[in-house]
């Protein structure tokens, strides 16, 4: 009889612990999903704001992310899984290279559209370490596609893969400095990019 009762004691803590962690699940996905939307498109944003847009306290927030950098590091992660996957259905495969390298300068200058916080100091400033995990899979298909370039001969070879990767990474942030001043629209901006990235690579245009 005893036995019974601490069996079904058991049973009732086991499920009260699955309940609590699977609410805490939930609360921290429902904090960041906030936190995408709140601080990616208004870096500026206080944790207040991302904890009302998550429906819960400024408190819930720190319990899942004890400082507001590491929030922002834990943004900057799902954005660059939202990059990757947007990537990897672009059929970076497909087609000619330089069609390739402009379906995946189109991901990325929309990705940094939608999120001004991928220029914003408290990113530009993450230790390079950080910095480097958090490009890494990004920088890596781009790496792909200029090998893949100038083995066809459809990219300068002169120039090392590494090199220009980190090329194409400054022009696309100095991109994103003039839409944040004012000085080019997004539509400008896009198509001087575009035309700089081609020239850079000694492309020409499909």
């Amino acid at each position: 009889m005893l036995g019974g009762r601490l069996d079904n004691m058991s049973e009732i803590t086991v499920g009260r612990r699955r309940r609590r962690r699977s609410d805490a699940e939930r609360s921290a996905t429902a904090v960041l999903d906030a936190a995408v939307q709140v601080l990616g498109r208004h870096p500026e944003a206080k944790v207040e704001q991302v904890a009302t847009a998550a429906g819960v306290t400024r408190q819930t927030v720190y319990a899942h992310y004890p400082s507001r950098p590491l929030l922002v590091a834990a943004v900057i992660d799902r954005i660059t899984a939202e990059a990757v996957a947007a990537l990897d259905a672009a059929g970076l495969d497909s087609g000619t290279v330089t069609e390739a390298l402009l379906r995946w300068l189109d991901v990325t200058w929309r990705l940094f559209d939608r999120y001004p916080l991928l220029l914003h100091p408290s990113v530009t400033a993450i230790e390079q370490a950080d910095s480097d995990r958090q490009h890494a899979a990004v920088n890596e298909r781009l790496e792909r596609l200029i090998r893949r370039g100038q083995a066809t001969g459809e990219f300068d070879d002169t120039l090392s893969p590494a090199w220009l990767v980190s090329a194409t990474i400054g022009l696309g942030h100095a991109a994103g400095g003039e839409v944040a001043a004012g000085r080019m629209t997004t539509a400008q901006t896009a198509a001087a990019l575009r035309h700089s990235i081609l020239r850079l690579y000694g492309a020409r245009e499909p």
